[in-house]
C-alpha cells in the first residue's frame, strides 16, 4: 500500500513562490513516474506535472509551464514542486501522485492519487 504525505501548502501572494514536497513509501519509490495534481472549489483534478523515474524528463501543461518545476531525490523517495510567480487562479489543492494502473491518464502514463493534499491560496 502507497502512502503519502504532502507539505508545504499556505497564503501566498501573487508573484510570489512555495515549494511542496511529496513523501512517498510503501513502494520502490526510484522505478516509478510521479507527478502532481491539483484541484480548485468547483472545477475538476488538474494534471500540473510528471516526471519519470530518472528525474531527467518532465512534463507541464502550457498553464504551469516556465512557472512551475518538478524534482525528485529518490534517496529520500520525496518528489518536490516549486512554483514560482504564483498567480490566483493557482489557488488549488495540490495533490502528488505516483505512477499505479488505473490511475489518471498523463503523457508519463497513469498516476494515482494516494494522499489528502496541501492547500495553496494565493492572494491578491
Amino acid at each position: 500500500q502507497v502512502h503519502v504525505v504532502e507539505s508545504g501548502g499556505g497564503l501566498v501572494q501573487a508573484g510570489g513562490s512555495l515549494r511542496l514536497s511529496c513523501v512517498v513509501s510503501g513502494r520502490t519509490f526510484s522505478t516509478y513516474t510521479a507527478g502532481w495534481f491539483r484541484q480548485a472549489p468547483g472545477n475538476e483534478r488538474e494534471f500540473v506535472a510528471a516526471i519519470d523515474w530518472s528525474g531527467h524528463n518532465t512534463f507541464y501543461p502550457d498553464s504551469v509551464r516556465g512557472r512551475f518545476t518538478i524534482f525528485r531525490d529518490n534517496a529520500k523517495s520525496t518528489i518536490y514542486l516549486q512554483m514560482n510567480r504564483l498567480k490566483l487562479e493557482d489557488t488549488a489543492v495540490y495533490y502528488c501522485a505516483v505512477q499505479a494502473e488505473g490511475g489518471i491518464s498523463t503523457p508519463f502514463g497513469e498516476l494515482r492519487v494516494w494522499g489528502q493534499g496541501t492547500l495553496v491560496t494565493v492572494s491578491s
